[in-house]
């Protein structure tokens, strides 16, 4: 068995399509069919179930792929160790952080770690929680910034922080002079809120369900910048991180606290219990720590 081999199932196992998993490896078709046959023969059981059009993953499958997820894992931990003797002269970290904290949490920590080791190749990307979460088990990211609580045998975590959110009104609508609004404020007015699948909207339909509240009429948009755009434009409201609408600090949007009840999230730091902290990532906690510590992040 081959790591290439290896290489070529998990990728074929993201797909679950010969022709795109073949194009993302940057190899012909028939290519990737050998290779998987020839894993196939070695293991001596199916790994994927081809019916009609459709790859599934079997069982036996779905076994081999997570203990390659170990191999790929122990590999990086080795290369982590050995560049760790040349201290930080060289080497690579990749960190996965909320929309909402890329631009007014990390600039101070970003910059201080490049002045300072400017050889290690830092990538930030700024992704869902639930995104961060798959990325970090599959040793995709060294570290993620991601709303708290995430639980997982493999997983470790480090509060930070603590925040509320507030409501974003245009500064021209008839609730922008309200001293604070309650979360029925969403049965009378449009709301522009990020889709089911993020968690700042997923916690405001659990608190909306608890107090038997139905939002008036929801638009949905995946990027901060665009919620932001359609607030200021006059189309709706909007629910955020307060510490980010006061960043952004748009002359044409009211930040409005939200009470009765006061919704908060936690922020936190998460990576892989079993994952070797190779000194870059280890320094790059202890200056975001420092920058949370030195700021005004957490709410009173």
């Amino acid at each position: 068995m081959e790591l290439r081999q290896l290489e070529y199932f998990m990728a074929l196992c993201k797909e679950l399509n010969f022709t795109r998993a073949a194009e993302k490896l940057g190899i012909a078709q028939p290519s990737l069919s050998q290779q998987i046959r020839l894993l196939e023969h070695e293991i001596g059981m199916p790994l994927f179930d081809r019916i009609g059009k459709r790859t599934v993953i079997t069982e036996a499958g779905k076994t081999l792929l997570h203990h390659s997820y170990n191999v790929f894992h122990e590999l990086s931990q080795a290369r982590a160790a050995i560049s760790e003797l040349q201290g930080l002269k060289r080497g690579t970290l990749k960190i996965g952080a909320l929309l909402t904290v890329v631009n007014y949490l990390l600039p101070p920590t970003v910059i201080g770690f490049h002045s300072s080791y400017p050889n290690v190749e830092l990538s930030v990307l700024g992704m869902r929680t639930g995104d961060i979460f798959e990325a970090i088990l599959q040793n995709e990211l060294d570290l993620g910034i991601v709303f708290l609580p995430m639980e997982h045998d493999d997983l470790e975590t480090i509060p930070l922080y603590k925040e509320n959110l507030a409501l974003a009104a245009p500064i021209n609508h008839p609730i922008a002079q309200q001293p604070f609004v309650t979360l029925d404020i969403l049965q009378e007015t449009t709301s522009v809120l990020l889709p089911d699948t993020y968690f700042l909207r997923q916690l405001i339909n659990e608190q909306c369900r608890s107090l038997d509240c139905t939002p008036k009429q929801v638009i949905e948009m995946t990027t901060m910048e665009s919620i932001i755009n359609m607030v200021s434009q006059g189309v709706g409201v909007t629910i955020l991180p307060k510490g980010y609408l006061e960043y952004i600090n748009n002359p044409h949007i009211r930040t409005i606290p939200l009470q009765d009840p006061m919704l908060t999230t936690e922020v936190g730091l998460v990576y892989r219990k079993n994952k070797y902290l190779c000194a870059a990532s280890r320094v790059f906690m202890e200056q975001l720590l420092a920058t949370v510590n030195n700021g005004k992040y957490n709410e009173n």
